[in-house]
């Protein structure tokens, strides 16, 4: 140990090994992220300490330039791949920790509830969808849009704003339209949940069996933002209409939680659908009550135009 002590004097005394410690100071301290560190602590802490601490500064610094460029996790450089550097002062000491960056937190949260609910999955198409490739050659496409774009832009955690509710024939691209509001607001690091509503109250009835349906709804009903597609297309009963999505839309009336629909029938036709069982029960009133939470909860808006599905 003290042969290693003595090199290490040597070459700490060598001028080429001062010359690069220098440059490499100069170069960490010079880091805006870690001026503000400093600063943030300029009280606390000494020349001495910056001294100790220099190799970790010029780790945070390395790392955190890879985070600048982030293009996904599929191509992150740093250390431990979705984890970012942090730095903390405590106890007289500089540290240097790593947490889990927004990509990887959203990538872990999405795994999650695709572990969770099945009915999640949607076709490949919508998920690569975007704004850029949605046409633009009708008036209730161009209001869609403006208002899918303007929500996508505006929406911030936390913000109370009513969601969409897209109507129209088969084909039309209302999934497609959600789809391309959820890969907008993913680029802000916001997400989404899009549930394919018929195969999610066929996966509820299925998990009274496996007792996981109060965690599958309670996903569902927390998400920070909803989308239920084709809604209208499930055979309706009693069960699904009031426990399963009546108190999802109790639930996100009351905490003003971001949800969108898309559905063939408008809002008339689609009470309709809620009104009659399979069993022909009429239940205007619960209808009728689905109905009120739906329109709280989104605009609706007619997207019209040919079948895009066969082009």
């Amino acid at each position: 140990m003290e042969r290693i002590n003595r090199t290490l004097g040597r070459l700490s005394r060598s001028p080429n090994f001062q010359k690069r410690y220098e440059q490499l100071k100069t170069e960490v301290l010079a880091n805006a992220d870690v001026q503000a560190f400093l600063q943030m602590h300029q009280g606390e802490m000494n020349d001495h300490i910056i001294e100790q601490s220099l190799m970790k500064l010029h780790e945070f610094v390395s790392q955190t330039k890879k985070c600048a460029n982030c293009s996904g996790l599929n191509h992150c450089q740093n250390i431990m791949p979705g984890y970012e550097p942090v730095l903390t002062f405590e106890n007289g000491k500089i540290e240097l920790f790593y947490r889990p960056c927004p990509s990887k937190i959203m990538e872990d949260e999405r795994r999650k509830t695709e572990r969770l609910i099945k009915s999640i999955y949607v076709p490949k198409e919508i998920l690569q969808a975007n704004f850029a490739d949605f046409t633009l050659d009708e008036p209730g496409r161009i209001d869609a849009f403006e208002f899918a774009e303007q929500f996508a832009s505006a929406y911030q955690p936390g913000l109370k704003m009513k969601g969409l509710y897209l109507y129209g024939n088969f084909g039309v691209g209302k999934s497609y339209l959600l789809g391309a509001i959820a890969n907008q607001l993913a680029q802000k690091e916001i997400s989404s949940l899009i549930v394919y509503v018929p195969e999610f109250f066929r996966e509820m009835k299925q998990s009274l069996v496996d007792q996981t349906m109060n965690e599958k709804l309670e996903v569902v009903k927390k998400a920070p933002i909803l989308m239920l597609d084709d809604i209208g297309a499930e055979s309706m009963t009693s069960w699904t209409r009031d426990e399963i999505l009546g108190s999802i839309l109790q639930f996100r009336m009351h905490e003003q939680l971001p949800t969108f629909f898309s559905s063939n029938f408008n809002f008339h036709d689609l009470q309709h659908h809620l009104t009659y069982s399979q069993r022909g029960e009429e239940e205007k009133l619960k209808a009728a009550r689905i109905m009120e939470r739906i329109k709280y909860l989104a605009s609706p808006i007619k997207l019209t135009g040919s079948n895009r599905r066969h082009h």
